[in-house]
């Protein structure tokens, strides 16, 4: 099986090295582990669904005081 580094893998993706890292912690790519201190992910991994929340409702709104 082939592995890529996080900077690769975020090229590919589009997103971020920091939410790979994020996503690779929380469990959420398949076949990611950390061989020392790196990340080394599957070469066929798929990116992951988006679970954060969009909606904005968490988000006070700054004009109701």
């Amino acid at each position: 099986m082939e592995f890529i580094s996080i900077s690769k893998m975020s090229i590919k993706w589009g997103i971020s090295t920091r939410r790979i890292r994020i996503l690779c912690n929380e469990g959420r790519v398949p076949g990611a582990h950390k061989k020392n201190a790196y990340w080394v992910i599957p070469c066929d991994a798929e990116k992951p669904n988006d679970a954060r929340k969009k909606s904005g409702k968490y988000i006070k709104n700054k004009n109701m005081v």
